[in-house]
């Protein structure tokens, strides 16, 4: 069996296209849009609605910490364009996802990242493509457990949750040969972003479930450019399966 894992597709539509090509089923584990590119300022819904002159404002004020200013300098951006922020982003939203989800390869499991907006994606989900999140499905003979989204960080992406919630689901899961999520367990190396200088938040249910269950495989992605892309805890393997946007090809795993 060979499965194909992506994560952080951020809008890569061209490339995810022919993610399945030669594998058996396609893995996806989540941030589908892009609202924002930290390294092409012109690329995202942010630009798009106020132009990459306000996106690099924006990025710079966030990479610089000054998390109230930049939501200050956002508000005031949203006001000028005028209606509801919501309206104007879900609209945004829908667009990238009707376009992402007409280029998902089938068959497909996938679940939610922190960016993602689960309650969109059912109106564009096709046959062949299963959401899993706090579940498991059997693939090729192995038990595959899916835990999607992320832990609440200062920079409230739409998909952040609780880190009971969090917990809770990764509990659901129990017992597998391959745990996928879209955040690392709590390990530092796995967790600091060499590019943008900072530690990403991960999970401490994660790292006790590796340790109590010791899975073959742990598949992540959310850290993009990571100080190490696996370790070893046990037997697990820990694997970051790569920024999809920026490589633009999937990670592969046989057994």
């Amino acid at each position: 069996m060979r499965v194909h894992v992506v994560s952080d597709v951020h809008g890569r539509t061209d490339a995810l296209a022919g993610a399945g090509e030669g594998a058996d089923a396609l893995i996806c584990l989540g941030d589908l849009i892009l609202f924002i590119d930290y390294d092409d300022h012109a690329q995202g819904i942010f630009p798009d609605l106020f132009g990459a002159g306000n996106a690099e404002r924006f990025i710079g004020l966030r990479t610089e910490g000054r998390f109230d200013e930049a939501r200050d300098f956002s508000a005031r951006l949203w006001a000028g364009l005028g209606g509801d922020p919501r309206e104007h982003i879900e609209r945004a939203v829908r667009e990238q996802y009707a376009e992402i989800f007409a280029a998902m390869p089938a068959p497909a499991y996938l679940t939610y990242g922190n960016v993602d907006v689960p309650a969109l994606w059912g109106e564009h989900l096709r046959e062949g493509h299963r959401v899993l999140d706090g579940e498991t499905v059997e693939i090729g003979g192995l038990t595959f457990g899916f835990v999607g989204g992320g832990l609440r960080t200062r920079y409230r992406t739409p998909n952040e949750i609780d880190d009971e919630a969090y917990a809770a689901k990764v509990a659901a899961v129990g017992q597998v040969d391959v745990l996928c999520c879209h955040i690392p367990p709590a390990v530092p190396d796995l967790l600091y972003d060499v590019v943008a200088r900072r530690f990403e938040r991960g999970s401490e249910a994660v790292l006790e479930a590796i340790r109590e269950t010791q899975p073959r495989y742990v598949l992540f992605g959310h850290v993009h450019q990571p100080l190490a892309s696996r370790v070893r805890i046990g037997r697990t393997e820990c694997v970051n399966v790569g920024h999809f946007r920026g490589r633009g090809r999937p990670y592969a795993l046989e057994w």
